[in-house]
């Protein structure tokens, strides 16, 4: 593929994202990432799976710092799943930004309805790539599963560069086992393949961060089923 094809073929994978995630991919992952009962078994189990990695990096955060003293960014910030807690918990600021601008209305929506402080959170629309400033922590997360392995592995060097500390991301982890159910069609059922979903080799993302002067403070791997994510937080080398 030269180089020309490789750049439209991710101009087109990306503009397909965006128009999903404001269309129908929206009102999908809406009620999958709320208290709704609309939801079916593999998209439940997908809200359990998020939840997990949603809690657990809010306990490492709790176990390291005073929130009340870290600038964030949440980038692919969705419907606000960590945005939301974070400034619950007193978070000093919080840049949110995704892709899609409905993603982002409704995060505002819920903080407005939660009555939180409105002043300390920054939302705005954007891809990964365009995601700008200086914070404390940058944290994305199931963002990835949009990327292939050497753009997802570019991501990780951006957000890097954004990071004054330290950088947590999920992705969905390359394995024969996952590799064969993408194949047959059992990791990604029915309609969530209106997207392209892509699993991503850990080396890669770490070698990625390691370059950028972090390294790997601590994992976990998360999974239930139809949901599969490895969860990874790095700190800049002293």
């Amino acid at each position: 593929m030269s180089l020309q094809q490789s750049q439209d073929l991710k101009k087109a994978e990306k503009a397909e994202v965006e128009t999903y995630f404001n269309g129908m991919g929206f009102d999908r992952w809406n009620r999958i990432y709320s208290d709704s009962d609309d939801v079916n078994n593999v998209q439940r189990n997908i809200r359990i799976g998020h939840q997990k990695t949603v809690d657990d990096v809010l306990a490492w955060l709790k176990e390291s710092d005073d929130l009340r003293e870290i600038s964030f960014c949440d980038a692919g910030c969705g419907v606000g799943s960590l945005t939301l807690p974070l400034a619950s918990m007193g978070a000093a600021s919080i840049a949110a930004s995704d892709i899609s601008q409905s993603m982002v209305d409704e995060t505002q929506r819920r903080a407005k309805a939660l009555g939180l402080d409105l002043t300390r959170l920054k939302f705005s629309t954007s891809d990964l790539e365009s995601v700008t400033g200086v914070f404390h922590t940058v944290i994305c997360l199931d963002v990835f599963i949009h990327y292939p392995q050497n753009q997802a592995e570019e991501m990780v060097r951006h957000l890097c560069n954004l990071s004054q500390e330290r950088l947590i991301v999920s992705f969905a982890p390359f394995t024969p086992f996952l590799a064969l159910l993408k194949r047959i069609g059992q990791l990604f059922p029915g309609p969530s393949k209106t997207t392209r979903a892509y699993t991503l080799r850990k080396e890669g993302i770490i070698e990625a961060a390691n370059e950028c002067g972090f390294e790997v403070n601590r994992t976990k791997l998360n999974q239930a089923p139809f949901y599969f994510s490895q969860l990874i937080e790095f700190k800049k080398k002293n």
